[in-house]
């Protein structure tokens, strides 16, 4: 088979999730470890990190990656779900699996998949493990796909965790409080495993706290610890001051540090991650300031992270984000609403079984807007979208096609306006400039 044969292969063989929605989560780790043993069990053959988090567990990824490249470790990254490519989520140092290897290991296996009938995540943790194994990386950065608990991803032991936030996403899996939601999270941690939390709050620190002693792990809150100062933030680059708080008083860790991800999301973000570091280096390993510098500085770069705050045009500014849920673009419309714009544009499309109601209130009122739909068994037609943005005070048009949507809106809008694409990972994915 060719590589596209392959990828269309496995799309219609195995339940996908962007695709078939919950029918495709396996609520069990059953497959995942019969992957692992049939592949030799890669998982135990090298040293990973955990990511988990409603939002943020990409970028935070990605941080690590970068960092980690730049203190010299081989460091591998999975991430899910793919925006142009199934390649992009299996790499290492920032370049992407070969394509060749990808179709050498489903045609190796196709037997043994075709027995097991597995999803098609579970089965792409199963090349991730198996490639990172393989090329023999020093560590590898490992991004849960939903929840914690029961993710395919949960069966390795990782040097440290990560939780990066709790919000209300996939609650018909996950669970409908905060509290629920934290656990299926908490899940991630490993006994006697460093655990950071990004962001919380009370009722979501008592859960972590708890499980933290159940596996005797030390757990560190990284705004207890660290404060990040928002000085700058332009269309390409975040500039902030690290303090690191210590009882009675606050000392500079790093001064101007920039970060080629934006937003004001970013700030808690960065805070994890720098905390992630620390604890690191607390455990072996060795890794500079100047290495977590480089790797904030350019992360874009050293990983090829796309669709976060991502700027497609200078004039009018232009911005797409995958931001897709209300924790998520709530931080986006804020960074929104800062800017020194006239006008402003938004391409919106999203899939059915989000809260779109909820979702649509937190736009403003005075923005134009264009509904497009992804091509995607899941989505909301744009017609129906329109409708539910009356229903909100919101004047909406339809236009099926992204790229003929920003395209109109290009030639409608003037050199000091904004445009804003998102709502929906598949929207973004599909734009052609991206």
């Amino acid at each position: 088979m060719t590589y596209q044969e392959t990828i269309d292969y496995l799309y219609s063989l195995l339940p996908v999730f962007h695709r078939d929605g919950e029918k495709a989560f396996k609520g069990d780790l059953t497959n995942i470890l019969k992957i692992s043993e049939y592949l030799g069990n890669p998982h135990l053959k090298f040293k990973s990190i955990h990511v988990a988090g409603t939002n943020g567990k990409g970028s935070t990824s990605h941080y690590l990656s970068a960092i980690l490249q730049s203190a010299g470790y081989k460091t591998g990254l999975y991430t899910s779900p793919h925006l142009k490519d199934y390649a992009e989520r299996f790499r290492i140092n920032g370049v992407s699996i070969e394509k060749a290897s990808i179709v050498t290991f489903v045609q190796k296996h196709k037997r043994f998949f075709e027995e097991l009938k597995p999803s098609f995540f579970e089965l792409s943790v199963g090349i991730a493990f198996d490639f990172f194994a393989k090329e023999k990386v020093d560590i590898a950065v490992i991004e849960v796909g939903l929840g914690g608990r029961l993710d395919s991803t949960n069966i390795i032991t990782p040097e440290l965790s990560v939780i990066t936030n709790i919000g209300f996403d996939h609650i018909n899996i996950l669970g409908d409080t905060f509290t629920k939601i934290a656990n299926e999270k908490a899940g991630i941690i490993k006994a006697n495993v460093p655990v950071i939390i990004s962001e919380y709050d009370e009722e979501t620190k008592l859960v972590f706290i708890e499980k933290a002693h159940l596996s005797q792990s030390k757990v560190y809150f990284a705004s207890e610890n660290l404060k990040v100062i928002e000085k700058e933030c332009q269309s390409t680059k975040l500039v902030v001051d690290v303090f690191l708080v210590e009882i009675g008083k606050e000392t500079l860790l790093f001064r101007d540090l920039s970060s080629q991800l934006i937003g004001k999301y970013q700030l808690k973000n960065i805070s994890g991650v720098i905390q992630s570091i620390r604890v690191l280096n607390e455990i072996g390993y060795k890794i500079t300031n100047a290495a977590i510098q480089n790797g904030i500085s350019n992360v874009v770069d050293l990983t090829g992270l796309k669709g976060r705050w991502q700027m497609l045009s200078k004039s009018p500014l232009t911005i797409c984000d995958t931001g897709h849920n209300e924790h998520g673009l709530k931080s986006v419309l804020q960074q929104i609403s800062n800017l020194p714009v006239k006008q402003k544009y938004f391409i919106l499309g999203f899939v059915k079984d989000k809260n779109i109601e909820e979702i649509l209130e937190l736009f403003p009122k005075e923005g134009i807007y264009f509904f497009c739909q992804a091509d995607n068994p899941r989505v909301m037609p744009s017609e129906n979208l329109v409708k539910i943005a009356e229903s909100h005070g919101i004047q909406g048009y339809s236009i099926l096609n992204v790229n003929k949507a920003l395209e109109y809106v290009t030639n409608l809008a003037n050199i000091d306006d904004f445009i804003y694409v998102g709502g929906s990972t598949y929207v973004v994915a599909e734009l052609d400039n991206i």
